[in-house]
């Protein structure tokens, strides 16, 4: 017996080591590459399938496919551990360089400083040569321009034109990698293998400039391609035409390039450039791309006209892509930009003079363009729907560039000012042949008899206290609060026959709700291309039994209150349900663009056009020195930008309905911006009735009543001699935040109230209340204890809710103390609402 037993450990141990052929070990591999975890059905079946299996036991092929499963776990795993390794060596070496350039850059200013020093102290004497100042300060005109002058230069030739490529080559790496431009690094950008890298911005230099290093998983060739390619990822560019291209002796090329781009408001002239690009490559290996623009003190060039445009100057600037070990690049961006912000009005010019919108718009857009592309590439990045990434980044770029054509309204593209009402608040924009600017897609509706064109309804106006990001997320979240108003009837019938004809409209009185369907997002999630559907469209109470949805492509970006210097924007056009990849686009939306403050005084307390009608509180504009210390100078350039299409025999009603409501919207963005200001302007803001609840006053009796009627207590102490209408302001101004809403405690239950402490608590506003659901507000273990309590609150009239987080409608989390639910009832004690107090709340 002890002789079996042994025999039998034997065949055991013999069969944990089973030699596998080359013709098993395909086999395995082919199931495995269909099924790498196959069932123990799976396995026998692969037995009978496979003949030259059929000596090896199902038990031995599951420890194989177990052992196949982790080879391919530690492959990876070893192959993102390599990836790691040269993203932290190319990363350390970039910061090495970084260090370097920073120590002579301290050294510089120690020697400077130290030079100061001694001209201070020998300086009071009346004997000192006064050419050492000079000297001084011939260095530091140096260390701003470096570059030669050669005004007689001719640029004409193959030779002059060489010339002047290589001194922009030299001084562009000058800039790049040393200290011909005293660089501050932008706060807030830390650099890592899986940032976007280092960012600096230009202090103290002519124009203004900013500068970016990083790491991407692309060749540097490859790189370079995407670079070159303005248009593909610099949003605000109009168009770019290389007008020739001359290759040099030493393998480079020299192209000349005329340039535009867009205003980012209606209140100023567009820019452009006439350059010269230099593309090289250099002796390590690395591509330099670099450029600088042609004028009368470069060699003569200035380039072709424009009408409508102001030449801009393009400072040495370009890329230095340089070859990682292992594969990918290392990119070194400088962008050094005289916009010739003179030629604006004074409170505009920030948007002119700021390091910081250059290095958002232009510089970290290239940067964080070419990760992109990069993670797209090496499939980092799954796309949902079935759309390819290029296609979603043609979407996304049609609609900004047509919401930059509406911003503009070039001649050249077929726009002309319409006459005006008398008004200049709003500006209307005629373009009866739309093709030109917005493509092939519109020749459809060009070809209908009665089609005449397209209308553009824009403003602009100072905003002061309201950070972009914030007031871009709101109009955003809560488009009830700014769409909610009327069309003409006239206007309506010539609408509806189009379904790209009306930005956002709905009629007052129905409203609908919004469902946001994601379709892609960046990188560092900055920018966001989604589909909106509103449910329930409708365009008259004669429509409401056949109403519809409608569907808007929409893109958001600059949403991150922690992005310094950002500009916000929603724009959206509406889109047919079918939502093809070539569909015409009409984009309408907003755009928040930050005003740095300046250092040599206050803010300024003016506002422009629209803005003039701003109320503060009940004594209009604030003064200077009201805000808070730490919202005095936030100030941003708001602008608006609707387009209808229109029907030749309607374009004046057409003109007359845009025109007002761009003006509706511009007085509801106005109040949302008080509401939501952080120095909460909004608590200025009187109340009024909510659509689908009764007039505030009898809520606000009914809300007192049964309070005292479920507790034994009072809401607040009032004198019985009072009107009702003192009864809502105590309400209105009670210090505990005080909500409304319905009674149904399912997923649809709404808010319909909420005094001013409740709005602040939410972060919303009245009108918006109907976009927030209870749900969304509570807390899993608030939701939990609410509904646990139902009954008790049905059948005693209130409870109590201990100490929690709850969750406004910006996502930020709330703490209270305690709180209290009573159900509210009406004349005739029939349930109206529920009603919520949350007492001692505060953002966490």
């Amino acid at each position: 017996m002890m002789s079996s037993f042994n025999s039998k450990q034997q065949e055991l141990d013999t069969s944990k080591y089973v030699r596998y052929t080359p013709e098993q070990v395909e086999a395995l591999e082919r199931v495995y590459a269909e099924c790498p975890k196959p069932s123990s059905l799976r396995r026998q079946q692969l037995i009978r399938e496979y003949p030259i299996l059929s000596n090896i036991e199902p038990k031995q092929i599951k420890v194989w496919f177990q052992n196949r499963r982790c080879r391919e776990k530690q492959r990876k795993e070893a192959s993102r551990l390599q990836s790691v390794n040269r993203k932290l060596t190319a990363m350390n070496k970039l910061l090495m360089e970084e260090n370097d350039r920073l120590q002579k850059q301290l050294s510089h200013l120690v020697n400077e400083n130290g030079y100061m020093k001694q001209q201070i102290h020998t300086g009071n004497t009346t004997t000192t040569d006064t050419s050492s100042d000079s000297v001084v300060m011939s260095g530091q005109q140096q260390q701003q321009n470096p570059t030669p002058q050669h005004p007689h230069r001719d640029a004409n030739s193959p030779a002059g034109l060489l010339a002047i490529a290589e001194e922009t080559l030299a001084e562009f790496l000058r800039k790049a990698t040393g200290t011909a431009v005293n660089w501050v690094q932008m706060i807030g950008m830390k650099p890592g293998p899986d940032s976007i890298g280092i960012v600096a911005v230009s202090r103290n230099c002519r124009g203004i400039a900013a500068r970016a290093c990083g790491l991407v998983s692309l060749e540097p060739t490859k790189v370079a391609e995407i670079l070159k390619d303005r248009l593909s990822w610099f949003r605000d560019c109009r168009c770019l035409d290389v007008v020739s291209a001359i290759p040099t002796g030493n393998g480079g090329t020299i192209e000349l390039v005329y340039m535009q781009i867009y205003a980012p408001t209606t209140l100023a002239s567009a820019r452009d450039f006439w350059m010269l690009r230099y593309i090289s490559t250099l002796e390590d290996g690395s591509l330099v791309i670099c450029e600088r623009s042609l004028t009368s003190s470069t060699g003569g060039l200035t380039g072709p006209p424009a009408t409508c445009f102001v030449r801009a100057e393009m400072l040495p600037s370009g890329y230095l892509i340089r070859p990682c070990e292992g594969g990918g690049s290392i990119i070194h961006i400088v962008d050094h930009i005289d916009y010739d912000a003179c030629s604006v009005p004074e409170v505009l010019r920030p948007l002119y003079e700021s390091s910081k919108i250059l290095a958002q718009k232009m510089t970290m857009a290239a940067l964080r363009h070419v990760r992109q592309i990069a993670q797209e590439t090496n499939g980092e990045i799954q796309y949902s729907g079935g759309r390819q990434p290029v296609v979603l980044r043609a979407l996304s770029q049609r609609l900004c560039r047509g919401f930059n054509d509406a911003v503009n309204g070039f001649a050249d593209d077929g726009w002309s000012i319409l006459s005006s009402d008398g008004m200049e608040d709003v500006t209307i924009a005629i373009n009866s042949s739309p093709s030109k600017c917005l493509g092939s897609q519109y020749n459809s509706l060009s070809m209908l008899p009665t089609f005449g064109g397209v209308l553009c309804a824009r403003a602009s106006m100072l905003l002061q206290n309201v950070p972009p990001a914030l007031l871009v997320r709101f109009l955003r979240e809560h488009r009830s609060e700014w769409a909610d108003y009327g069309v003409d009837v006239y206007s309506a019938a010539s609408l509806k026959a189009s379904p790209y004809a009306v930005p956002c409209a709905k009629p007052g009185g129905f409203p609908s709700s919004q469902v946001i369907l994601p379709l892609a997002q960046t990188v560092e999630h900055e920018e966001f291309l989604e589909v909106v559907r509103l449910e329930g469209h409708a365009f008259s109470p004669d429509d409401i039994a056949l109403s519809r949805d409608m569907y808007l492509l929409q893109l958001c970006s600059g949403i991150d209150e922690a992005t310094s210097g950002a500009c916000a924007q929603l724009v959206f056009a509406p889109i047919d349900e079918s939502f093809g990849d070539d569909a015409p686009v009409l984009p309408s939306g907003f755009r928040v663009i930050p005003l740095e403050p300046k250092s040599d005084g206050p803010a300024a307390t003016r506002t422009l056009d629209l803005a003039s009608a701003l109320e503060v509180g009940s004594g209009g504009a604030r003064e200077a020195g009201e805000a808070d210390a730490s919202n005095q100078n936030v100030r941003s350039i708001l602008t608006i930008a609707f387009q209808f299409t229109f029907e030749n025999h309607y374009r004046d009603s057409v003109a007359a309905m845009a025109r007002q409501y761009v003006r509706s919207i511009v007085g509801s963005v106005q109040r949302v911006a008080m509401a939501i200001s952080p120095s909460n302007l909004g608590s200025h803001l009187a109340p009024k009735a909510h659509p689908g609840s009764p007039e505030a006053i009898t809520l606000a009796r009914w809300i007192c009543r049964s309070y005292r009627g479920h507790t034994g207590g009072e809401l607040f102490q009032t004198d019985s001699s009072v009107g009702d209408d003192a009864v809502l302001k105590q309400l209105w101004h009670h210090t505990d935040a005080i909500m409304c809403c319905s009674v149904k405690m399912n997923a649809s239950a709404v808010f319909t109230f909420a005094n001013q402490a409740g709005l602040d608590m939410l972060e919303t506003t009245l009108v918006a209340l109907q976009d927030i659901m209870l749900e969304k507000v509570l807390d899993e273990a608030g939701r939990k204890i609410l509904l646990s309590e139902f009954s008790k609150i049905m059948q005693q009239g209130f409870t109590y809710l201990p100490a929690g987080v709850c969750v406004s409608s910006m996502g930020r989390p709330v703490s209270y103390e305690q709180g209290i639910v009573w159900k509210v009832v009406n004349d005739e004690d029939a349930n109206h609402c529920l009603a919520f107090m949350f007492m001692n709340w505060s953002f966490v």
